[in-house]
């Protein structure tokens, strides 16, 4: 569902641009200047190499006053829809003015764009691969931009790690008050992935799909209770992997004994499916990307 943020700052503005800063990204890179900025960094880097700590170094070396924020760096190698699933849920719990970097990025050095995104008073940064979809999805405000000013970049410029070489540095840029328009021109064509809102059939029904897994087992599924706030454990049937799941819970620890599948709103606002105390994926057998069909029985 799609909101408006207008109360909470306007896009395409940051809280660290000061009336006569410059508009020359290298002007303001080379300069002395600092300002407080929270940033975040979001990656299926690990944190076994030196990865995160060189993108980390090269923003604190051009604005030592940002504060970073690490989402996770424990994505699945190249998985870019649990890249952009993980940001969805979490970048609004953020002040405005935040700067998401995400980088998950299995098309580094060949012709991809750089962008940046300005949407709901935040912005993020990272490849044009889809991983900011689902932000755009939730945002009706948006704006992105193809960022080309290479002038900005870290040189020698690596291709096989821009999020040190192209987007640790424009993260800085922003942090220190360059506006987007000066990092490249706005695009409307942004890469985008599937939509997350389910098919809906005309006798009640909607087929979704399991969209992430986490780190309990529990399946998140693409139904928005926005848009299925009536759904009870009355009159709904979920069905996945030819499992039909009836119970719909209010907690986790509801019917402590039962070791069955039960739906249960999450905290993103998606129906999941969980097992008490154990993995739903596994006893489901389900993964990201199953079918996932909800039916809901007509009063």
């Amino acid at each position: 569902m799609k909101q408006s943020h207008k109360s909470r700052g306007s896009p395409g503005s940051s809280p660290t641009v000061k009336e006569g800063s410059p508009s020359n990204p290298s002007a303001l890179l080379n300069s002395r200047a600092i300002a407080p900025a929270q940033i975040t960094l979001l990656t299926d880097f690990g944190t076994t190499d030196s990865y995160v700590a060189a993108v980390k170094g090269v923003i604190l070396s051009i604005n030592p006053a940002a504060t970073i924020v690490d989402i996770t760096h424990q994505i699945p190698p190249q998985n870019i829809e649990a890249a952009a699933f993980t940001l969805l849920t979490c970048y609004r719990s953020f002040a405005v003015g935040t700067i998401h970097l995400a980088v998950v990025d299995p098309g580094v050095g060949s012709s991809r764009k750089a962008i940046l995104v300005s949407a709901g008073g935040y912005f993020f940064v990272g490849p044009d691969n889809g991983i900011f979809s689902y932000v755009l999805d939730n945002e009706n405000d948006s704006r992105v931009f193809h960022v080309t000013a290479e002038e900005c970049f870290r040189q020698p410029l690596s291709n096989t790690f821009h999020g040190r070489d192209v987007f640790a540095p424009v993260v800085a840029a922003l942090s220190k008050g360059i506006p987007p328009e000066s990092l490249g021109p706005e695009i409307q064509n942004a890469v985008r992935m599937a939509s997350l809102k389910p098919v809906l059939f005309k006798d009640g029904s909607a087929q979704g799909r399991i969209i992430h897994v986490d780190h309990f087992g529990n399946c998140i599924t693409n139904f928005d209770r926005a848009a299925f706030l009536n759904t009870n454990g009355e009159n709904m049937t979920l069905l996945v992997n030819g499992k039909r799941i009836k119970v719909l819970r209010e907690f986790y620890g509801e019917g402590k004994t039962d070791k069955s599948a039960f739906a249960i709103w999450g905290s993103a606002g998606f129906l999941e499916i969980s097992v008490q105390s154990r993995s739903a994926a596994k006893k489901l057998k389900a993964k990201r990307g199953d079918t996932a069909t909800l039916k809901i029985a007509r009063e």
